[in-house]
C-alpha cells in the first residue's frame, strides 16, 4: 500500500482531535519511553499538554542531537535558477498570476551566481530552487544546471516541482544528492482552497512524489508542511506519519526535515490562517528530535537571528546563511523578485561566529561524490 492510499484512511478531524485530547501523563509516557516512540508519542509531544515540559524536552533533544550529530551544523545556501511558474499558489511570491518580471537563468548566469556564491563563503553544499514551468526548466534544463555547477560543490540538492521517478534517477545519475519537496499541507480537503490551478493544484500527484524520489533510489528525501496554512499539529502529525512510511519502505534513502513558517512575499497579501509563535516551533523541532534521533533537520533563513542561534544547539543539524531568494541575486538580479522575504540577514561569516560561540563547528563538507 502506498501513502496515497495510507492517507486517505486518515480522517484530519480525528487525527486533530487526538492531539488535542493528549494528556500531561500522555506526554511524560513520551519523554520516559526507551525504545523508538510512534505515532501516538509525536501526538502528545506536538500537543498544547507538552508545554509545560519544554525544559525537559529542549535537554533530551539536545542529548539526542549530540549523540547523533555530535558538535556540528551544516552549512548550505540556495541558488534560485527561475521564478517561471505555472501554478497559483496564493501564499507565494511565484504565483503565476502575479504580474512580475520572469526569469529563467542562463548557464552563463548561472555560472556567475555560483562564482558569486563562492565568493562568500567556503560553500559545499547548494540547493537549486526554481518555481514549477516543466516546458522551459524541466529535468533537462535542471540536469544542465547541475552539470555547471557540480565542479564548484561537494553536495547538490533541488528543491524543485515533483518530476517522474526517471527524471530523478536522470538527475541523479548527473550528480544530484539530495530532493526537498514539501506538500504544504496534508490536509487533502483543502488543499486545493491554496493551490487552485496548475500541476501543484493535483494533491496525490505531489504527495506520490516521494514514493518516485525513492524508487529512484535518491540519496536523500527532505519533507515539510507550511506552517500558517493548516493546524500545525495536525499537519506535522501527518508529516511524521509519512516520514515513517518512507524510512520503512525506503530504508536506503536518508531523510530531512524542514520547518518553513510563512514569510512576506510578492503580490496580493495571504494572511495565514494559523499563526505559530517562537515556543511551538521550539517545541516541534523538539518533538521532531525526540521522535527521530537520526533524521536531519534545517532551518532556514526565514527565521530570525536570535531563533536560529538558539536552536543551534538544541536539535538543528542545518543552516541556510547568506541566502538569496529571488534568481540571479547573487551577481546577476539584485533583488529581482523575492519568493519570501528572508529575515536573518546575517553574513555567512557572521552565522559561522554566531554557531561557533554556541559551541559548534561548522560543516561545509561532509559529502563526496566519489564516495556513493
Amino acid at each position: 500500500m502506498d501513502f496515497i492510499e495510507q492517507i486517505d484512511q486518515y480522517d484530519w478531524d480525528t487525527v486533530q482531535a487526538g492531539i488535542y485530547g493528549k494528556t500531561a501523563q500522555d506526554v511524560e509516557i513520551a519523554l520516559h519511553k526507551s525504545g523508538r516512540l510512534d505515532i501516538g508519542d509525536f501526538m502528545a509531544l506536538v500537543s498544547p499538554s507538552a508545554l509545560p515540559y519544554l525544559e525537559p524536552m529542549a535537554e533530551l533533544s539536545r542529548r539526542y542531537t549530540r549523540q547523533r550529530f555530535g558538535n556540528t551544523i551544516q552549512f548550505y545556501i540556495p541558488l534560485y535558477l527561475t521564478n517561471s511558474c505555472i501554478n497559483h499558489c496564493i501564499y507565494c511570491g511565484f504565483n503565476h498570476g502575479n504580474d512580475i518580471r520572469r526569469i529563467i537563468l542562463t548557464d552563463e548566469q548561472i555560472l556567475r551566481e555560483a562564482a558569486a556564491i563562492k565568493a562568500i563563503g567556503d560553500f559545499q553544499h547548494i540547493l537549486l530552487v526554481t518555481g514549477e514551468n516543466p516546458r522551459e526548466a524541466g529535468a533537462d534544463y535542471m540536469e544542465n544546471a547541475i552539470r555547471l555547477v557540480k565542479p564548484q560543490f561537494a553536495s547538490i540538492s533541488l528543491e524543485v516541482q515533483p518530476l517522474k521517478e526517471e527524471e530523478y534517477k536522470q538527475l541523479s545519475n548527473a550528480g544530484l544528492n539530495a530532493v526537498y519537496c514539501y506538500q504544504e499541507t496534508y490536509n487533502k480537503a483543502r488543499y486545493k482552497t491554496y493551490h487552485p490551478k496548475g500541476m501543484k493544484s493535483k494533491f496525490d500527484h505531489r504527495l506520490d512524489a516521494f514514493d518516485r524520489m525513492g524508487r529512484a533510489g535518491v540519496h536523500k528525501i527532505g519533507l515539510g508542511v507550511l506552517i500558517g496554512l493548516e493546524d500545525w499539529r495536525t499537519d506535522v502529525t501527518m508529516m511524521a506519519t509519512h516520514l515513517r512510511y518512507l524510512q520503512k519502505t525506503y530504508w536506503q534513502s536518508k531523510y530531512s526535515i524542514s520547518f518553513p513558517r510563512m514569510r512576506p512575499h510578492e503580490g496580493e497579501e495571504f494572511r495565514p490562517n494559523v499563526i505559530m509563535s517562537d515556543k511551538e516551533l521550539a517545541q516541534l523541532i523538539f518533538a521532531c528530535r525526540i521522535f527521530d534521533r537520526d533524521v536531519e533537520m534545517t532551518l532556514s533563513t526565514r527565521e530570525s537571528s536570535a531563533f536560529r542561534d538558539n536552536m543551534t544547539t538544541l536539535g538543528i543539524t542545518s543552516l541556510s546563511a547568506g541566502s538569496k531568494t529571488d534568481p540571479g541575486g547573487y551577481a546577476v538580479y539584485k533583488q529581482e523578485l523575492e519568493q519570501f522575504a528572508v529575515n536573518d540577514d546575517r553574513t555567512p561569516a557572521e552565522v559561522v561566529e554566531a554557531v561557533r560561540r554556541q559551541g559548534c563547528e561548522v560543516v561545509w563538507k561532509d559529502w563526496d561524490l566519489s564516495l556513493q
